[in-house]
């Protein structure tokens, strides 16, 4: 019974998580995007997402990592994320999809949340900035590509080769999935926390 019980869960919440999160990040990557091309045509133009010396979004925008392939990151942002709030929408009115569609979405996903992880480090070891607009994206990408993959594996949507060989680590993330992903995001705020404690203790 609490099998079916969690199963339904799930299966009510992903689309609101792709949904809301799609259009967070949409919104969020076309604020960005917005900002960078005010600085372009002003260059004396200071965005409001620079609030200090480390919470600035001009520093991460110009880094070398924001062009990781050649154009602004952002630009990828606009378009995935609005992919997967059309995911939310179209699963919120009934729409099922094939096995082939939920392993595109997964890598996807797992593409995503692999860029961050390297955009987080980057940012934080390499850049010494932070850009809030980014930090919504990693907030939003992090809960989509945990469920998303949760829903996977339940559904059966993911290689057998792969799920036979991990039913007991499979079965904890589905009885812990709130406290991975809440695991998840206060690993982040501790590595913020201490790479720029410096400044931080100052304003306290």
């Amino acid at each position: 019974m609490v099998k079916k019980q969690s199963a339904w869960t799930l299966n009510r919440t992903l689309p609101w998580i792709l949904l809301i999160g799609g259009t967070i990040g949409t919104l969020a990557s076309m604020l960005l995007t917005i900002e960078v091309f005010n600085k372009l045509k002003n260059p004396h133009y200071t965005p409001p997402c620079n609030l200090n010396p480390i919470l600035s979004c001009t520093s991460v925008a110009d880094s070398a990592q924001a062009h990781a392939f050649g154009f602004p990151n952002y630009f990828i942002g606009i378009a995935g994320f609005a992919v997967l709030a059309t995911v939310g929408a179209a699963l919120l009115a009934g729409a099922q999809f094939k096995v082939w569609f939920w392993r595109a979405v997964e890598f996807g996903l797992a593409f995503a949340f692999l860029f961050i992880t390297w955009l987080q480090f980057q940012t934080l070891y390499r850049i010494g900035a932070l850009c809030i607009f980014c930090m919504i994206v990693w907030s939003v990408t992090g809960p989509m590509f945990w469920y998303t993959t949760l829903y996977n594996l339940r559904e059966g949507h993911a290689p057998k080769r792969i799920t036979n060989k991990i039913p007991r680590a499979i079965a904890f993330a589905q009885r812990h999935h709130g406290d991975i992903l809440l695991a998840w995001f206060l690993l982040i705020i501790g590595l913020i926390l201490n790479r720029f404690w410096y400044y931080w203790s100052t304003l306290i």
